[in-house]
């Protein structure tokens, strides 16, 4: 019973470190402009299935990684300056729809180009399972849980320590202050897009060589990032990475304990509790003045 308490345990804390990338994408963009960017899921497609391209092309997985993250996070750019940029003023709802339709549009050149295959990568490591009172852990688990780690560490000296991170912290809080001492919000927009799809991306490599991925893989993947967003708390960053671990877990727990058939949908029932009950989410949204 404990070991398979363990191991569903493992398993859903894996797959929701790839959530918790997601969700952090999904409130950097939102606190830097209140739009909610369902495109994510997107990004994180595209580096699974650039990591895929790149080694199959004969690159070594260092620069095909970082090919991987690197395309996907111009393609952000991109996407800001083609589809948001110049309707920037409309209002939130047609900006959501413009992300929707971004998503759909990334899903289907990548459909036409590399096809609707399902697509592994090797583990990062060729080491052995495992056995923890029982159960296995797998060392590309390891991975996830490591670079997931780093990532956070990283964004939390970005964010407190560098000129460019307060920079978005100050447009998060309050735009039209940033403007006025100077800020360039638009470039923080920019910069929010390429740092989202770049989360997202690297996630998509790290859980590829455990889950596979495809064309349309970043449907399920984004709106749940969605959820562990809402569920700490929409633009709150502690929030994401501990919604996205809860959210894998409970998913998890649900499809070990309950049914596999119910998986999918163990997310959404928990962001109507969190929505009924806690609607600012379990460590409460980011407090914005924006005008």
């Amino acid at each position: 019973m404990q070991a398979e308490f363990l191991q569903f345990l493992f398993s859903g804390l894996t797959v929701g470190a790839t959530y918790a990338l997601a969700a952090l994408g999904f409130n950097l963009i939102y606190n830097a402009s209140n739009v909610i960017n369902f495109a994510q899921g997107e990004f994180i497609m595209l580096g699974g299935m650039l990591a895929v391209f790149f080694t199959q092309a004969g690159l070594h997985w260092a620069p095909a990684f970082a090919l991987a993250v690197l395309v996907p996070a111009l393609v952000g750019v991109l996407m800001e300056k083609l589809t948001i940029e110049p309707v920037k003023n409309a209002d939130t709802v047609t900006l959501i729809i413009i992300t929707i339709g971004a998503s759909l549009v990334l899903r289907g050149l990548v459909q036409v180009w590399l096809g609707k295959g399902a697509h592994s990568l090797p583990p990062f490591s060729d080491h052995a399972p495992l056995s923890i009172l029982g159960a296995t852990l797998l060392p590309q688990s390891l991975w996830v849980f490591g670079v997931t780690a780093l990532v956070v560490a990283l964004l939390w000296y970005f964010f407190s320590r560098t000129l460019m991170g307060k920079a978005m912290l100050a447009t998060a809080f309050n735009a039209v202050a940033a403007q006025l001492v100077g800020i360039s919000t638009g470039w923080v927009l920019l910069m929010s897009f390429a740092l989202a799809a770049a989360l997202g991306a690297l996630g998509g490599i790290l859980i590829t060589p455990i889950t596979l991925t495809s064309f349309d893989v970043g449907i399920m993947l984004g709106l749940k990032g969605f959820v562990a967003a809402v569920v700490g708390g929409l633009g709150n960053g502690l929030g994401a990475v501990v919604g996205g671990l809860l959210v894998g877990v409970l998913e998890a727990m649900g499809a070990g304990y309950i049914s596999s058939a119910y998986k999918d949908a163990i997310p959404f029932v928990l962001i109507l509790l969190i929505l009924f009950f806690m609607p600012r989410g379990l460590f409460g949204g980011l407090s914005t003045d924006r005008v």
